[in-house]
C-alpha cells in the first residue's frame, strides 16, 4: 500500500487553494503586508490572510483551519476522514489574549484556548470519529502531523487522514518572536547576504491521505517518507552546523527507499534569520555535496506561519510538482556567499518527480517529508505500532514521587494537590532547572526518574511528551508584562518557555536524546495521543524513549482553561512518566483504543469487540483503571456503566481520578500508578473497605478513558 495525497486545502497570505498559490509562486509575489489584527507600534510586515470569515465566536486559528480542511474535503469529494491529525501551537489563543486583558473570569468563553481544541474542532466539522491528534513541536508541527498521519495509514490502524497545521497571527507570537530579535522590518530574505530576520504570518494547510495499491483517480501526489530528529542544543537556536537537520533529511531519504540524487527539488525551511539559514545551508551542502538540487525557501513571500508552515509548505511542492514549477526564493538579491548554496532567484519552469521539505522549530525540532509524482511511486512500506515494555517508571502528584504517591494510593487516601517546586526540584542540577518554572521543572523531574529507575546502559534516545495546556506560568507572565507596558515590549525567556514543546525540549537537552522529540496535547487526552505517538514513531534502533505527560496548576488560568479545575473548584497538578524498549516480552504497555464518543454508545461495543469481546475482557483484566474527567462526570460515568454491563466486567474499577485531583495529564499518573499496581500485584482497597491494599487478581489492568473521547490503553506481562 502506498500514501497518496488525494485533497488539499491552503490558505497563506498568497491566497486561498490551489489557483491562487500557483499563481503567486509562478509570478514570485509577495503577500507581506501591514498587520491590521491588532495594534502595533513596529514596522514588521506580516503575512496577514485577507479573507473574510463568517464564524465571529470562532477563534482565527479554527477559521483558517476550516476553510483549509473544508477545501481538501471538497477536493477528494467529501469523503469522511478515519483520524485528524494536526499540528498547532497558537490554538484560541489570538481570543484568549483579548479576554485576558479585558479580564473576563468566565471560563465558558475559553472553551476554544486550548491548543488541541482545533484538531477537535475540525473533527467534529467533518465527522470524523477516529483518532484526533495534535502535535505540537513548534514551527515544525503541520510537518510531525504530516508525519504521523503516514505512519497511521502504514499501520494500518485508518484509511485515511485528514493531516496538516494552522496557526494565526496573534500577540504572544508577534511581540514574543520581537523580543528575540528575531523579526526583520524590510521583510525576510532567506539566505540573503544581507538578511536580517523573518516575517512572521499565519495560515493553514491540510492533505487528504489514503492508502491505496495504485493511485486513486484523485491523487495529486504520493509521500514516500519522513525524517525526524532533534537538535538535543538550545531551547531556541539550531545545532550551529546543522547536525539535527541533515540526520532529518538522510531519515527521510532513506524513510523513502531513496538516495539524496533522487532529489529534484528541496523547499527549505529558510526563515531568513542569520542563525537558522546558516545552519541549514550546512546541512543541505554537507548532505547532498555534489548532488545538490533544486533549492528555495517560500518565506520570503508567504511569511512564516509557524505550526502551519511545514503543511503549506508541502502543499507548496505538491504544486510545484504538478506544474512544473520551481519557486523564487523571494527576497533573496545578493546570496550570502559564506552559505555556498544557490537558491533559485527567480521562479522556473522544470520537471519535478521528487521534492522533500524542511521544517525546523524551538526544542532544535526537525522535520523532513519526501513527495513524489504520481507517476513515480515508491514501494509501498508497513509500519506496525511496535510493541512497547515499561523499564522505567515515574509520576509525581500533591502526595510526591511514586513510591509516595504509590502508598497513599494503595492505602485509598487522596494524592492529589500540588507539590512543593523544590521538591520537584530535587535531585535535579542546578543548572539543568536554572531559569525553569513549574512545567519544566516537573517534566524534567519525570524524565529523570523513569530513566534513572530503568539501569539503562545507554540513555533515551526519543522524548514523547503530552501536556493539556503547556507552560501556563510563562504564557501567564509573558502577557501579563506585555499589558503591564502597553503592548511595547515582553519578556524573551517566557516566550520560549510558553511553547508546548518547550519541556520536551529541555528533556532532550538534559539527556542528549538526538531522536523523535514529539509533544502532543489534547486536554485530558493528551497521555492516550503521545502513547499513540511513541507506537507510531518510537523505538528506532531498539533504543530505550520516554514517554511523558505533565501539567502545571495556575491559580488563575487552570479554572478558565480547565473545564475540569472550574467544575471541582480544586487545584492540583503533576504526570507520569515511562522508560520503554521495543520489546515482546516483559511488562507491556499498548494503545489498543481512540476513539469519539456518541449518544449511542455504539463506540462502547465497538471497544469491547477490540479488545477481544467479552470473554477476553473477563479472562484478561485484572482490574480497569478508570480515567472520568470532572467536567464530563455524568456522560463518562454512564459510559463506563454501559462498558461493564455489556461486557459482564466482573473486575474492580478503579475511579483515579478521585485520588489524583482533576489536571489534563491525570491518565499519565493513572496509567504509572497501574504500572506499579501490576508489579506489585496490588490493588487499592474498594470505597469504605479500610486501608488496606488488596491482590490484583489478573496479569493485566486497563486504563480506560471516557468522556469526550474513548480511550484504552493496556498494560500487562508478557
Amino acid at each position: 500500500m502506498n500514501i497518496y495525497v488525494t485533497g488539499i486545502g491552503i490558505v497563506s497570505a498568497l491566497g486561498r487553494g490551489w489557483k491562487d498559490t500557483a499563481d503567486a509562486l509562478r509570478r514570485d509575489l509577495s503577500g507581506i503586508s501591514t498587520l491590521t489584527l491588532f495594534p502595533h507600534r513596529e514596522p514588521f510586515g506580516v503575512g496577514e490572510v485577507r479573507q473574510s470569515f463568517t464564524l465571529p465566536d470562532l477563534p482565527r486559528t479554527h477559521q483558517l483551519a476550516r476553510a483549509a480542511a473544508e477545501d481538501a474535503l471538497d477536493a477528494c469529494g467529501g469523503k469522511i476522514p478515519g483520524a485528524v491529525v494536526m499540528g498547532v501551537t497558537t490554538g484560541g489563543m489570538p481570543t484568549t489574549e483579548v479576554l485576558l486583558k479585558s479580564g473576563v473570569e468566565i471560563p465558558e468563553l475559553y472553551r476554544y484556548h486550548a491548543t488541541g481544541s482545533v484538531a477537535e474542532y475540525i473533527a467534529d466539522v467533518c465527522d470524523c470519529r477516529g483518532p484526533v491528534l495534535t502535535v505540537s513541536t513548534a514551527c515544525s508541527s503541520g510537518a510531525v502531523a504530516v508525519a504521523l498521519g503516514v505512519q497511521l495509514l502504514r499501520s494500518g490502524l485508518v484509511g485515511s487522514v485528514l493531516a496538516g497545521g494552522a496557526d494565526a497571527l496573534c500577540r504572544l507570537t508577534y511581540h514574543g518572536f520581537n523580543a528575540l530579535q528575531l523579526l526583520s522590518p524590510e521583510g525576510a530574505k532567506p539566505f540573503d547576504q544581507d538578511r536580517k530576520g523573518m516575517s512572521l504570518s499565519e495560515g493553514a494547510a491540510m492533505l487528504f491521505m489514503e492508502s491505496a495499491a495504485r493511485a486513486p483517480d484523485k491523487a495529486l501526489a504520493g509521500i514516500l517518507g519522513f525524517g525526524l530528529s532533534c537538535d538535543a542544543y538550545h531551547a531556541a537556536s539550531p545545532h550551529p552546523e546543522g547536525r539535527g537537520a541533515m540526520e532529518a533529511m538522510d531519515a527521510a531519504v532513506r524513510n523513502a527507499g531513496l538516495k539524496p540524487s533522487d532529489i529534484d527539488y528541496v523547499n527549505l525551511h529558510g526563515t531568513g534569520t542569520v542563525n537558522n539559514d546558516a545552519a541549514e545551508a550546512k546541512a543541505v551542502k554537507r548532505y547532498f555535496g555534489q548532488t545538490m538540487p533544486r533549492l528555495s525557501s517560500i518565506k520570503g513571500a508567504t511569511g512564516h506561519s509557524l505550526a502551519a508552515a511545514g503543511a503549506i509548505e508541502l502543499v507548496a511542492c505538491i504544486i510545484s510538482m504538478s506544474e512544473n514549477l520551481i519557486p523564487a526564493n523571494h527576497g533573496l538579491e545578493k546570496p550570502d556567499p559564506e552559505l555556498a548554496i544557490h537558491p533559485q532567484i527567480r521562479p522556473e519552469t522544470v520537471n519535478i518527480r521528487t521534492a522533500m521539505s524542511n521544517s525546523f522549530g524551538f526544542g532544535g525540532n526537525n522535520a523532513a517529508l519526501v513527495v513524489g509524482d504520481i507517476r513515480n511511486p515508491a514501494e509501498g512500506k508497513e509500519h506496525r505500532p511496535i510493541s512497547m515494555a515499561v523499564v522505567g517508571n515515574a509520576c509525581v502528584t500533591g502526595a510526591g514521587r511514586l513510591q509516595d504517591t504509590a502508598r497513599s494510593f494503595l492505602r485509598a487516601h487522596r494524592c492529589g494537590g500540588i507539590l512543593p517546586l523544590d521538591e520537584v526540584s530535587a535531585g535535579l542540577s542546578s543548572r539543568a532547572v536554572r531559569r525553569l518554572k513549574r512545567l519544566p521543572r516537573l517534566a524534567l523531574c519525570l524524565a529523570d526518574d523513569a530513566a534513572g529507575s530503568a539501569n539503562l546502559e545507554t540513555p533515551p534516545d526519543s522524548v514523547f511528551f503530552a501536556t493539556g495546556w503547556g507552560a501556563l506560568t510563562e504564557t501567564e507572565g509573558f502577557l501579563s508584562r506585555l499589558y503591564q507596558n502597553d503592548e511595547r515590549f515582553s519578556s524573551p525567556m517566557d516566550f520560549v518557555g510558553s511553547v508546548h514543546n518547550a519541556p520536551a525540549g529541555e528533556i532532550a537537552m538534559m539527556l542528549n536524546a538526538t531522536g523523535p522529540n514529539i509533544t502532543m496535547t489534547g486536554g485530558d487526552y493528551s497521555f492516550e495521543q503521545t502513547l499513540t505517538a511513541a507506537s507510531l514513531l518510537g523505538g528506532g534502533g531498539d533504543q530505550p524513549f520516554l514517554v511523558i505527560g505533565a501539567d502545571e496548576c495556575h491559580q488563575r488560568l487552570s479554572p478558565l482553561f480547565d473545564a475540569s479545575v472550574a467544575t471541582t473548584g480544586s487545584l492540583a497538578d503533576g504526570g507520569g512518566g515511562l522508560c520503554l524498549v521495543r520489546a515482546e516480552t516483559g511488562l507491556l504497555i499498548r494503545p489498543v483504543f481512540f476513539r469519539k464518543a456518541d449518544a449511542a454508545d455504539t463506540v462502547i461495543h465497538e471497544l469491547i469487540a477490540c479488545l477481544g469481546g467479552e470473554r477476553i475482557v473477563n479472562s484478561k483484566y485484572g482490574a480497569v483503571f478508570a480515567g472520568i474527567p470532572a467536567s464530563v462526570r455524568i456522560p463518562g460515568e454512564r459510559q463506563l456503566d454501559v462498558f461493564q454491563t455489556a461486557s459482564g466486567l466482573r473486575a474492580p474499577v478503579v475511579d483515579y481520578r478521585k485520588f489524583t485531583g482533576e489536571f489534563a495529564s491525570a491518565s499519565a499518573v493513572g496509567t504509572s500508578l497501574a504500572v506499579h499496581c501490576l508489579q506489585q500485584g496490588l490493588l487499592p482497597p474498594p470505597p469504605g473497605r479500610g486501608e488496606k491494599a488488596v491482590p490484583l487478581d489478573g496479569e493485566a489492568i486497563l486504563v480506560l478513558g471516557t468522556g469526550k473521547y474513548i480511550t484504552a490503553v493496556e498494560v500487562f506481562q508478557a
